[in-house]
């Protein structure tokens, strides 16, 4: 067995891949045979990629890749027209832009561990408890604080400046 983990990896998703292939074909014939649906459905849920393992890796991914989004959008369009709004929020949108850096890297944290996720890796799911921990710490604490200073300016707004 080679040690390289990006190649166990490769494999792993391969194998899952091979594995609900064969079950999907399985469950295609069943069904042209007349299988109740009730059948069908149970052998979807044991596809391997609504494992358990596998859902967690792709909701990190997922997850992680919404907030990265949702903070570019709030650095690009939110923040330039919080300061036109209301000057005197400088130094509270400079704390919220350097916020989203931090934040950014710790993201980058969590897709990693979560990226490695593939076996029964004892050593990776603590990293990924880790870095969610850390995370959950420092975008909680982050959204508490734009919430509450944003809020007042944001009130006063009818829809948002940066939508025609």
């Amino acid at each position: 067995m080679d040690d390289n983990p990006l190649l166990a990896e490769l494999r792993w998703v391969h194998d899952m891949l091979r594995r609900d292939l064969a079950a999907v074909r399985r469950l295609a014939d069943e069904a042209a045979g007349g299988a109740p649906a009730r059948d069908l459905q149970q052998g979807l849920r044991k596809l391997q990629s609504n494992g358990p393992l596998f859902q967690l890796k792709i909701n990190c991914l997922s997850y992680c890749q919404f907030v990265h989004h949702h903070h570019q959008a709030e650095d690009a369009m939110m923040f330039p027209a919080v300061r036109r709004a209301a000057p005197h929020l400088r130094a509270t949108v400079d704390r919220l832009e350097a916020d989203h850096r931090v934040v950014s890297d710790l993201l980058d944290q969590v897709e990693g561990a979560a990226r490695a996720l593939g076996g029964d890796d004892a050593e990776i799911r603590a990293k990924l408890v880790v870095a969610l921990r850390t995370l959950s710490d420092k975008l909680l604490e982050h959204l508490e604080f734009e919430e509450g200073e944003l809020g007042p300016v944001l009130k006063t707004w009818k829809r948002w400046p940066f939508h025609g």
